[in-house]
């Protein structure tokens, strides 16, 4: 038992445990995206919650730079489809205070937009297959023993799902 509370305090120190992944994200991504000049990952990662989905599928961040010696008052480039260019020109003062509003300080002071095709269409999912009537009788009678309704229902969702998989 000591042992125990021992290594617990030993990996709390280190740093160790269990730990989202979405909060090491920004620290991986960001080097990267330095390269491209984009600094801000975070900034890349949340451009659909930042400027809603119908803009972001219209609109993607390319590059952010700034004045020199500074981190403030940059000039971010967007890759925009031609149809979408007037709108996001029109809606620029918008866009830029939902980005200095994310991202805490005044980063962005200007959009420059390249007009050119979305550099990769979002592939919509397809939808799933309906299960076959066998199939959807077989899973019901597997999943029918079980006495919690909400569990019933999600095991016979995951089954469904296991079904589709199969078949894929």
């Amino acid at each position: 038992m000591a042992r125990e509370m021992g290594d617990r305090e030993d990996q709390s120190k280190r740093g160790g445990g269990f730990r989202a992944i979405g909060a090491a994200l920004p620290r991986l991504a960001t080097p990267v995206l330095g390269k491209r000049g984009l600094g801000e990952a975070q900034l890349l990662l949340h451009w659909e919650a930042i400027v809603g989905a119908e803009l972001a599928e219209d609109a993607r961040p390319e590059r952010l730079s700034f004045p020199k010696g500074e981190r403030s008052r940059g000039t971010l480039r967007l890759r925009v489809t031609p149809a979408a260019a007037p709108t996001v020109q029109h809606d620029a003062p918008l866009i830029i205070e939902r980005i200095n509003a994310f991202l805490g300080y005044p980063a962005v002071a200007r959009l420059s937009l390249v007009q050119a095709p979305p550099a990769s269409p979002r592939a919509r999912p397809a939808a799933p297959r309906p299960l076959r009537p066998e199939e959807r009788k077989a899973l019901a009678e597997r999943v029918a023993p079980v006495g919690n309704e909400e569990l019933r229902a999600a095991l016979e969702r995951l089954g469904a799902a296991v079904l589709r998989a199969e078949d894929a």
